[in-house]
């Protein structure tokens, strides 16, 4: 059979069943929308005005949080140059402490805000969020095992700043490096060491830290005099030495109590060494000893006391030389009738007959 023979043999189709199919289609789709758009406005509704509120908390927490760091600036500027800004107060400490403390603090409320959000806009989409949050807490879970060096070093940062365990300008000892403080972030410290160079400590190496800048410093001088000296006479020079001291500037403000004589801390047949103390300002204990060593020193040259180390004193009648402390001994084979020479001379050989 030729293809225009089947052509002709099949059904032509009819017009009008096909627009009816279209036209039914339609008010179903018609009639579907209208059963639902009150909820599709319901859920869009839903999700702007999550959303707004989301933004709008978001922008305010983070604006409350930059004016009270403002505030804390400000309050450490206003005091700074007085006699308590100089003794309790860095600025720069206080404002780094504070950039970091607002920083983790706008972070976490971004975070939680957002998140939040994000949740309430998935479960307005009829959206089963168990499998999301489960999955969410394994990726959690190897996140923190796999970099778990790195949360360790931001947590003790952030614990450190909270605590304000030290800051900058603070000389600290912080077992793998000493110095002082920089910079303090929240996952490495910056220090200066003695000879100028700069030590990078992670947070979480940190196991202990001795803050040398916090509270007092206690400033110590031994002092080494002859045992023949007379103590009180030697008290009451170095009292007047360091009254002297605590009178002038700038030691009265790093001088943070009286100078103490403890006592003697040793006695030798040649020397006695007295303890001098000195309570002072964090940080300022070297200079304060240095020159306090340097007062004492002028005080004892004018009052004649000698410590050990200087010129020995000379008697006061030199008794008169011996002139034969120079002399040798005499010895035994000057004389040739002494035992000794008898032994040493040779035995002259016997005449010997044939």
């Amino acid at each position: 059979m030729s293809l225009s023979a089947l052509l002709a043999a099949a059904p032509s189709p009819e017009p009008g069943g096909s627009l009816d199919e279209a036209a039914k289609q339609a008010g179903n789709a018609a009639g579907w929308v209208e059963e639902n758009w009150s909820t599709w406005l319901n859920t869009g509704l839903r999700i702007l005005l999550i959303a707004v509120v989301a933004v709008m908390l978001r922008i305010a927490i983070r604006r409350a949080l930059t004016k009270l760091i403002e505030r804390m600036n400000r309050s450490a500027q206003a005091v700074e140059g007085t006699a308590l800004g100089g003794l309790l107060v860095n600025v720069e400490r206080r404002r780094q402490r504070s950039e970091a403390i607002g920083s983790v603090l706008r972070s976490v409320a971004s975070f939680l805000i957002l998140g939040t959000a994000a949740l309430m806009i998935l479960g307005a989409f009829q959206i089963d969020l168990a499998p999301l949050l489960a999955s969410a807490g394994v990726a959690g879970v190897a996140l923190g095992f796999g970099a778990r060096n790195l949360v360790t070093d931001f947590l003790s940062g952030v614990f450190m700043i909270l605590e304000d365990q030290y800051g900058v300008g603070d000389t600290i000892d912080a077992g793998v490096a000493s110095g002082e403080v920089i910079e303090v972030g929240l996952r490495v410290t910056k220090l200066r060491g003695d000879n100028g160079e700069i030590w990078y400590v992670r947070n979480g190496e940190v196991k202990r830290i001795g803050n040398l800048s916090q509270g007092w410093s206690t400033a110590g001088v031994d002092v080494q005099v002859r045992p023949t000296e007379d103590l009180d006479r030697v008290r009451t020079v170095i009292t007047e030495a360091a009254g002297l001291m605590a009178k002038e500037d700038p030691w009265n403000e790093r001088l943070w109590g009286p100078v103490e004589i403890l006592g003697l801390d040793s006695v030798l047949l040649d020397s006695m060494t007295i303890r001098v103390t000195a309570k002072t300002m964090p940080g300022k204990a070297l200079g304060v000893e240095r020159e306090l060593r340097w007062r004492i020193k002028l005080a004892f040259d004018e009052a004649g006391i000698q410590m050990v180390g200087g010129v020995p004193a000379q008697p006061d009648e030199p008794s008169a030389a011996d002139p034969t402390a120079g002399m040798a001994a005499p010895s035994a084979y000057a004389s040739t009738t002494s035992p000794q020479s008898l032994a040493a001379t040779p035995i002259p050989p016997s005449n010997m007959s044939k």
